[in-house]
């Protein structure tokens, strides 16, 4: 009884956290900024075209940061090209469409209850 309740358990933070990465690549194909960002854990690593990597960045400077560059930059899409997960990590890599097109790579963790973005790439 207490495998199947272990197994069910593992099944079910493993979808939730599936959930919240589907979540980040819907805000990222709508263009919203917002939505992303909402996302984002308490830090967060940045690093911008022609710009030098921000580490541990609060999620409200992040969050400005990101807001700024999609609106600078006109993003109204974004193309998947490949979503993974291992041990509590989760890669979403893709294209964000814009004025010019971006490779972005967004990592989450996975922190006992919370999970959320701690990095951005974009390139």
């Amino acid at each position: 009884m207490k495998k199947g309740l272990l197994i069910i358990g593992i099944l079910f933070n493993i979808g939730s956290f599936a959930q919240t990465g589907d979540a980040v690549t819907n805000a990222l194909k709508a263009g919203d900024a917002a939505r992303f960002t909402s996302y984002f854990s308490n830090a967060v690593d940045i690093k911008l075209p022609q710009k030098d990597e921000m580490k541990n960045v609060n999620k409200s400077d992040a969050s400005s940061v990101i807001a700024g560059f999609f609106s600078s930059n006109n993003i109204k899409g974004f193309d998947v090209i490949s979503q993974r997960e291992m041990s509590g990590t989760m890669y979403i890599t893709g294209k964000l469409k814009g004025a010019k097109n971006y490779n972005i790579t967004v990592m989450l963790m996975e922190t006992g209850s919370n999970k959320g973005v701690i990095t951005v790439r974009i390139l």
